[in-house]
């Protein structure tokens, strides 16, 4: 079995639950705006089939990734934005169709990847599992834009374990993004999962400690709630700078929704 096989069934997982949310829905529905400024629902699917169309292409054809990079360079602040609008364009039954056959091509793609192999990506190049996790934090936090639109609460699932992961791992790379050293020591993040177990992460005689709802950590670290708003509290100067920055996504700091 491939490493990336649990990673890969929690991506078809949840792009399986957005994708019920949004299969029955008017054509006129996908007009709906979402908190994200500018942005409707066929705006996140597009979105979506965007960079699972650019991921699929960083598995099976390193070339072309490198020209999506290249272009990508000509506008560092717009070409996201840019491919979303233009496929939003789309017909709402072409756009999902299209989302559709993508996902489940990717997903088949990062199955047959041989072990060792790292793929190339807007950051550091990464293995299969780590791509497919990537996806997962992506297709979750644009799913929570669509489910607010529409007025939907999402259960927590346990596949928040996975982006709850990500942005403990960012730790380092939230500091450097925002222009400061990132701490030297060790923090514990102790999280509360949705079945009432604990998710840890580091030594737990650490001083700089973060703890709370595990939802509401994913919820911060891809900036989908204010800090305000969510059970996750920290213990230590390092540890409340940290959660006034956390990011689990690429590229500079946002502003959040």
């Amino acid at each position: 079995m491939s490493a990336a096989a649990p990673m890969v069934a929690d991506l078809r997982a949840e792009s399986d639950a957005l994708d019920a949310l949004v299969a029955d829905l008017a054509p006129a529905q996908w007009a709906t705006p979402t908190p994200a400024p500018g942005w409707t629902i066929a705006h996140q699917i597009a979105h979506l089939l965007w960079t699972d169309r650019v991921a699929l292409t960083a598995v099976t054809d390193e070339d072309g990734f490198a020209a999506v990079l290249a272009e990508a360079a000509k506008d560092p602040d717009g070409f996201v934005d840019a491919a979303a609008e233009e496929l939003a364009a789309t017909p709402p039954d072409r756009l999902l169709a299209a989302w559709r056959d993508t996902r489940a091509r990717l997903h088949d793609a990062l199955l047959a990847v041989t072990e060792g192999r790292k793929l190339p990506w807007f950051g550091p190049p990464m293995s299969a599992a780590s791509m497919a996790t990537a996806r997962l934090m992506e297709t979750w936090a644009h799913g929570l834009d669509v489910a607010d639109a529409l007025g939907v609460r999402r259960p927590p699932t346990a596949r928040l374990r996975s982006i709850a992961h990500i942005g403990v791992r960012t730790r380092d790379f939230a500091f450097a993004i925002n222009g400061l050293v990132p701490p030297q020591d060790p923090f514990l993040v102790r999280l509360r999962a949705p079945d009432g177990s604990t998710w840890s992460w580091g030594p737990d005689d650490a001083a700089q400690r973060v703890t709370g709802s595990a939802e509401d950590f994913c919820l911060l670290v891809t900036q989908r709630r204010p800090r305000t708003e969510l059970d996750v509290s920290a213990t230590g100067a390092d540890a409340q700078t940290w959660l006034g920055i956390a990011q689990a996504f690429a590229g500079p700091p946002g502003p959040g929704r």
